[in-house]
């Protein structure tokens, strides 16, 4: 795919998941045309298809994603370029199959390649169109700077640079994995974070994002790791699913 044909798959993937969430077109008067609308992705890792009230989830409560589908639209044939970690995200932010451009599967904390330069990301796109941009959550597209998301488009971001189950306490391959850093930006904040916190905090700085530009069009991208495991789930929501231990 050349990069002409790419950035219309990005733009066409931009306003498409502007309607999937029901966006907000929330303008000033720089940014008055109808031709910018705010796009947010909301991401989950391992998240079954009828995990959801609106596609079916009986014995699962999920009012606040049922209210987003219903304001917009709802899918009922998409799909991943691969079903696992990186090489998803990779198809998703860039419009290429994962293998075309080397991220394939899951790329360990010892992986020395990531995301490479002349791939253009949906947030690069976006920022070309005067957008805020911001990613929070599960990264795993490369842990070395280069491949940071704030080397990538995103002017802000706080997460995982891999998956959560990439940690000492894995119950089979801990001594394999290095502390699991929680970066902010470029910058490691925390080593082994409490995962039972993480989605509240993204979705704290998601939050915050929003209220900071709501006069400018932003890209937001919020992936959370759960429910993947290693399942965390905070005390607040503990036993809300009906689902028992893997209750998230």
């Amino acid at each position: 795919m050349n990069h002409s044909s790419r950035r219309s798959f990005l733009h066409n993937a931009a306003l498409g998941s502007a309607a999937l969430f029901g966006t907000p077109l929330l303008r000033c008067t720089s940014f008055s045309r109808p031709s910018s609308p705010n796009v947010v992705i909301i991401f989950t890792d391992d998240q079954g298809y009828a995990d959801v009230g609106c596609y079916g989830a009986g014995d699962i409560d999920t009012p606040h994603l049922d209210r987003m589908a219903g304001e917009g639209v709802r899918f009922t044939d998409f799909y991943v370029a691969q079903a696992v970690c990186g090489a998803s995200r990779a198809g998703l932010l860039t419009g290429c199959y994962p293998n075309r451009i080397g991220l394939l599967g899951a790329p360990s904390p010892q992986a020395t390649h990531g995301i490479h330069a002349d791939e253009m990301t949906l947030a690069e796109l976006l920022k070309q169109k005067a957008y805020c941009t911001a990613a929070f959550g599960k990264w795993h597209l490369g842990h070395l700077p280069p491949f940071l998301p704030t080397r990538n488009g995103f002017d802000e971001y706080l997460g995982l640079p891999y998956s959560n189950d990439m940690w000492p306490g894995h119950p089979g391959r801990g001594d394999s994995f290095p502390p699991l850093p929680l970066i902010e930006n470029e910058k490691t904040i925390e080593i082994n974070p409490d995962q039972s916190q993480l989605t509240a905090r993204y979705t704290e700085r998601a939050v915050s994002f929003i209220d900071r530009h709501k006069a400018r069009p932003f890209f937001l991208y919020v992936a959370h790791s759960m429910p993947h495991v290693p399942l965390f789930v905070s005390n607040k929501f503990k036993g809300k699913s009906k689902r028992g231990s893997m209750a998230t």
